[in-house]
């Protein structure tokens, strides 16, 4: 197992050092047509590439969040019986929680899509 590690550590260590060395010593012809951007050998035709709005990755992120933390409900339900009073009490704390922060998301505007 140990001998594996090696092999592998070492080709990890050759193979950054080929990479280093050819960027340092590889050729070195700039060339102005080889400078220039091209999108499948045409001409660019915008100034680079537009960023979605910022409201996107707040949307997936608040749906991520929420829908991960709703996953902790079923395991939780499957071992309510056995576990009791304190499993109950717990899962409250955690919903308060859970339903402060939607709040929050609710009164920033999160959930408002504006175009």
């Amino acid at each position: 197992m140990i001998e594996l590690f090696l092999v592998f550590l070492i080709f990890g260590l050759l193979t950054g050092v080929l990479v280093f060395m050819n960027k340092l010593l590889g050729p070195k012809k700039p060339n102005p047509t080889k400078e220039t951007p091209f999108e499948c050998g045409s001409p660019y035709l915008q100034e680079g590439i537009s960023a979605f709005p910022i409201k996107y990755y707040l949307v997936a992120f608040l749906f991520l969040l929420f829908d991960i933390e709703v996953v902790f409900f079923f395991p939780w339900a499957l071992v309510f019986k056995e576990i009791g009073t304190t499993a109950l009490i717990v899962m409250f704390a955690y919903i308060f929680i859970f339903v402060i922060g939607f709040i929050y998301a609710w009164k920033k505007g999160a959930f408002q899509w504006e175009k």
